[in-house]
């Protein structure tokens, strides 16, 4: 090799995708009346910009919780976490990601559009800049035309796509999502995977996605987190190189059945059904 070559791995480095999420180590106790209680241990992953990546496992496995490391809502009792190449505090600071709860979280007194306008005007955004991107958005999830309606008018579906566009509304380059379609029935829930999969193409996004579901998780997702029970450690990280513009019927072939059986091998393995 001469001088002016590079190493091979800073060539693999410099062509690699920048990464949004970079936990190393990361574990977090929480400290109650009753004790210590371990709720993520040793959590090493990475995410890379414009991944869709959803965490699976059973309930009290801390999959929310490491969604809130990630937000800057928890901090980590040990280990080392980035956002977009800064401290998940610094990142939150920014403004560099819209969180999605599980409910739709829409202040019931105002209506659709004031709801989606809300995070703006708690950042100054001019008036009309403010109704544009309102607009976008509810034109990007198909709520075109139900701006002045208010939360109790629209079905819980359309209540939780508005909640999106309100996350979208500030242009962030995260989403953490955290069983946003889990109280939905399931074709309102299939319809909805498919809208969001659509949404995350045309964004670019990176998502972060929270689910119990398998078949959720491995139609929407670019890398499937399988989570153990507490203390929440990870299993496997799975891929899924499905086409980014796959539709529903994808679940009946071979390739989606064997990364389900994946998923579901890893969940066993973790114990999950002696709970």
């Amino acid at each position: 090799m001469t001088p002016s070559q590079p190493a091979a791995g800073a060539v693999r480095a410099a062509h690699a995708s920048p990464l949004t999420v970079d936990a190393r180590g990361v574990s977090l106790t929480f400290h109650t009346r009753d004790g210590a209680v371990e709720a993520l241990a040793d959590v090493n992953l990475q995410i890379s910009d414009g991944d869709f990546v959803s965490f699976i496992g059973p309930s009290g496995c801390g999959k929310t919780t490491l969604m809130r490391v990630i937000a800057d809502l928890e901090r980590p009792t040990k280990g080392t976490i980035l956002v977009n190449g800064v401290s998940a505090e610094e990142a939150r600071l920014k403004r560099q990601y819209g969180y999605i709860f599980q409910a739709p979280a829409l202040y019931p007194w105002r209506t659709i559009e004031r709801n989606v306008m809300l995070p703006l005007e708690i950042m100054g955004y001019p008036a009309g800049e403010r109704r544009e991107r309102m607009q976008r958005y509810l034109k990007l999830v198909n709520l075109s035309g139900f701006e002045r309606k208010f939360p109790w008018q629209l079905s819980g579906g359309m209540q939780q796509r508005a909640s999106i566009a309100r996350a979208l509304s500030f242009d962030p380059a995260l989403l953490l999502m955290d069983e946003p379609f889990g109280a939905l029935d399931e074709i309102v829930r299939d319809h909805l995977n498919e809208q969001l999969l659509r949404l995350w193409d045309q964004t670019g996004k990176t998502v972060v996605f929270v689910t119990h579901s398998i078949p959720e998780a491995v139609f929407l997702s670019t890398k499937i987190v399988v989570m153990s029970p507490r203390p929440g450690r990870i299993i496997d990280i799975i891929p899924c190189d499905f086409p980014r513009d796959r539709t529903l019927e994808i679940r009946e072939t071979p390739e989606f059945i064997k990364i389900a059986q994946r998923v579901r091998s890893g969940l066993r393995s973790g114990h999950s059904y002696d709970e």
